[in-house]
């Protein structure tokens, strides 16, 4: 794999998924077929594949191999009024990977 390997699945995808590993962590019995059933459509070496390639990138990102957007506010708006992205923030990240492989 590498920095930036992108994948087939769906934003949705990605958020049951990382939903699922909330819920499901390392000393979950049967990690990956829950996470799996919780996904839904996709085999538990899809899932674990999936794993990895998250875990590479937020190395990849603690590295600074790939930079960060650097998003700028508008002066005339306030923080409630930027609409969710969708993407984490970089501190959002690493506490991802720290809870996610603990």
């Amino acid at each position: 794999m590498g920095c930036g390997v992108h994948s087939d699945w769906s934003r949705e995808e990605d958020k049951i998924f990382e939903r699922a590993l909330a819920v499901y962590d390392k000393e979950t019995p049967d990690r990956w077929q829950n996470v799996a059933t919780m996904v839904g459509g996709r085999s538990i070496d899809e899932i674990k594949r999936h794993y990895d390639i998250l875990v590479e990138d937020l190395i990849c990102i603690e590295s600074d191999k790939v930079p960060l957007p650097n998003y700028v506010m508008p002066a005339d708006r306030r923080p409630e009024q930027v609409q969710d992205s969708g993407r984490w923030t970089e501190k959002e990240q690493r506490l991802f990977l720290r809870l996610s492989m603990n």
